[in-house]
């Protein structure tokens, strides 16, 4: 993973920056957010955005849903999209591609399954085999390839470049440099 900060023009006070944020502090804010926002390109190459709920889990974004919602063909043409979470003044921005999920239970399943019960219980509580059918109950991953992050701008704008590999089936990993 390589740590800098992005190119931004004169003016925005990026030369006066101070320290970056760490992997962890970021990780964190990913991990407990409620609300991710994705945003997709539909095919025409108009912009679509829809508040998700998911986990950050394993260095991925895991959510599920209808493969016939309209982020879903979205991401069916293309798997490029952006996903940012609420925050207040802590701007966190994930670049990569989603991918549809292989079916999965087991550990994984039952992590999975843990996390999003501890965020959105009552309302949503999946069981650990709910993504174990042939459709993989329309879950998908998001792997990153980039994230911004600050707190204070410009002091700590930070961006963190990871490079994915795709591995069989259309899974991702994250692999660090």
């Amino acid at each position: 993973m390589r740590v800098d900060r992005p190119e931004i023009p004169d003016g925005y006070g990026a030369e006066a920056a101070g320290g970056y944020l760490s992997w962890d502090e970021v990780a964190d804010r990913l991990t407990n957010a409620r609300t991710y926002w994705l945003s997709t390109t539909r095919p025409d190459g108009r912009p679509h955005v829809v508040p998700r709920w998911g986990a950050w889990l394993d260095g991925a974004f895991w959510y599920d849903g209808s493969p016939e919602t309209r982020h879903a063909k979205n991401l069916a043409e293309s798997g490029a999209c952006a996903l940012s979470v609420e925050g207040d003044d802590e701007v966190t921005i994930v670049e990569g591609v989603s991918v549809a999920s292989d079916p999965i239970a087991g550990e994984l399943g039952a992590r999975l399954s843990g996390e999003l019960s501890r965020k959105y219980a009552p309302m949503y509580t999946p069981a650990p085999d709910s993504w174990s059918d042939g459709t993989a109950g329309g879950l998908r991953t998001l792997t990153p390839a980039k994230v911004i992050a600050w707190g204070d701008f410009p002091g700590e704008l930070t961006r963190f470049t990871l490079r994915p590999t795709r591995l069989g089936s259309g899974a991702l990993e994250r692999r660090s440099r």
